[in-house]
């Protein structure tokens, strides 16, 4: 699977298929009418939509986090303490005008002597660690596994798998150069390049193949610019690229540039200091990642960092274009603990694995340093009490092996049956809590800034809760954050579709929780756990 976000694009391919407590007046956030509130019938201005997750359930009547209640209330002039927070993703760009106050500086190691002057066996690691090297694309779990061949455990499984997704895939390219050929007629007759919702319909033609694309336009350009729509055909066009020349492509090596052996957890001597990548528009997901954790609150540029005060940004690099190698992963999950960080995020997942213990490992030894693991579900749509996604903190209907670990799946701005995001993952037993994850607004590389979407979104919204408790409230355990960030949640009991068959459930029914993370209920009841 590649990263964990969800694209725009995929719903444009759709739509061509369709053609506490504390003093007296710090009380938590009150549940019981909450199910009779009117729902908020117009949309969200674009200033509050792109910092919608800050926003409070029941003063603004969408699905957010109290974040903006809980700076007011709760944190007003108190003094935390800084937090470590890893992010182990696609890279960071450090230079970001409102990241590079907030990136961590391995203090221990002197810049560019080419000396691992902290011996914990990285060379120059003075922001973090780029597990990846130059690499950027790479196959999916289950291309590697076909590569290897019919001795390799999962392999018909696999095999069943990439045959499914390659044939998709050759309809995705048929639908993409269906497009093409028509936006190309349409450009020809216009004789101009951008064009309108209004010119299309003005085409008077009795050619047939002109009056297709004339109708197919007139549908993708209702509520979209010509450059929305550029945008959106661009990401689909990558996508479609993508998969056939790097994710499905069994001859693909993209491991090569790295230069180690990416089947034994032992060959650690690899990668490089350059933690945003060898192309920073590569670091897109990271960038926006960490933004969503840690850009600078009120810099008018729109997005807030949940927790940006007190947090330092460690950027671990290890997920690729593609599905990301057991031994990155758990290899940065060690570096992130043993370098400080007391939470990590980690956006990114698959659906097979072939050293899924190693991950297990640095999971469980995250937890004995007392360090808070914060994972998205996924974006497929799946019942994850059904399908293993990888990493969790549980397989195949098993006890959990730790407990220190957070799933993630992912909310919408629109509070009522449409509340959970239709790719979410969810699960009663393997899903912990909701956050928001769609329409998040937050930084990408180069100084720019977007919205993105995906459980991705989610998993850090909740990572930086978490900082914000580890922050003011230190005493606390990861084991006890966890504890908070699932019992202080707001209780929601509305019916919602969730699934690619959009059954109808109850928001209660598709997590452990079943509820939303809060984080001005969280610290309350931060504050009142560490007075027992």
């Amino acid at each position: 699977m590649k990263i964990q976000f969800k694209p725009l694009y995929l719903s444009f391919a759709l739509a061509i298929v369709l053609s506490g407590c504390g003093s007296a007046k710090m009380v938590s956030t009150p549940v019981e009418n909450i199910d009779k509130m009117p729902l908020k019938t117009t949309p969200l201005k674009e200033k509050d939509l792109q910092r919608w997750s800050h926003l409070d359930i029941i003063k603004d009547t969408v699905p957010g986090m109290s974040v903006d209640k809980a700076y007011a209330e709760v944190l007003k002039g108190k003094k935390g303490t800084k937090v470590i927070v890893g992010i182990v993703d696609s890279g960071v760009d450090i230079n970001h005008e409102d990241l590079k106050s907030v990136i961590w500086t391995n203090l221990k190691e002197i810049a560019g002597n080419n000396i691992d002057d902290d011996k914990n066996g990285y060379i120059d690691d003075i922001n973090g660690w780029n597990f990846l090297g130059d690499a950027v694309h790479e196959q999916l779990e289950m291309t590697r596994i076909v590569k290897k061949g019919p001795n390799t455990p999962d392999y018909e499984r696999a095999k069943a798998k990439l045959e499914e997704d390659i044939k998709g895939l050759q309809q995705d390219k048929q639908q993409l150069d269906m497009i093409l050929n028509a936006e190309k007629a349409i450009k020809s007759h216009l004789k101009k390049d951008n064009f309108t919702l209004e010119e299309v319909k003005k085409i008077d033609t009795k050619d047939q193949s002109l009056l297709q694309a004339k109708a197919m336009f007139s549908q993708f350009l209702t509520g979209m610019t010509k450059a929305d729509f550029d945008k959106e055909i661009i990401d689909f066009k990558d996508h479609v690229y993508g998969q056939l020349n790097y994710n499905l492509n069994v001859a693909y090596d993209g491991r090569k540039i790295v230069g180690d052996n990416p089947d034994d957890i032992k060959d650690t001597k690899y990668g490089n200091n350059n933690v945003v990548g060898p192309e920073p528009k590569e670091a897109k997901h990271g960038t926006h990642v960490a933004g969503i954790v840690a850009q600078v609150r009120g810099n008018k540029k729109g997005g807030d960092g949940v927790a940006s005060s007190v947090v330092s940004i460690m950027a671990v690099r290890a997920v690729p274009d593609g599905d990301e190698y057991d031994k990155d992963i758990a290899l940065a999950i060690r570096y992130a603990v043993d370098n400080g960080a007391k939470v990590i995020n980690g956006s990114f997942g698959k659906y097979f694995s072939q050293n899924k213990e190693w991950v297990i490992d640095a999971i469980k030894y995250a937890a004995s340093k007392d360090v808070l693991v914060v994972i998205a579900a996924g974006n497929e749509s799946y019942d994850l009490d059904v399908t293993n996604k990888y990493p969790n903190d549980t397989y195949d209907g098993s006890p959990e092996f730790a407990n220190n670990v957070l799933i993630i799946g992912a909310l919408t701005p629109d509070y009522g049956s449409k509340m959970v995001a239709s790719f979410s993952n969810y699960g009663k037993n393997n899903v912990d809590i909701f956050a928001p994850g769609e329409k998040i607004y937050a930084t990408t590389p180069l100084n720019t800034y977007e919205y993105l979407q995906g459980t991705s979104m989610a998993s850090p919204n909740v990572a930086g809760v978490a900082a914000l408790v580890r922050s003011y409230y230190s005493s606390l355990s990861a084991v006890q954050v966890k504890q908070i960030i699932m019992e202080s949640g707001t209780s929601l009991k509305n019916m919602i579709s969730v699934g690619e068959d959009k059954k109808k459930v109850n928001f209660s029914e598709v997590s452990k929780s079943g509820k939303i993370v809060n984080a001005y209920n969280a610290l309350l009841l931060a504050e009142k756990m560490t007075k027992k």
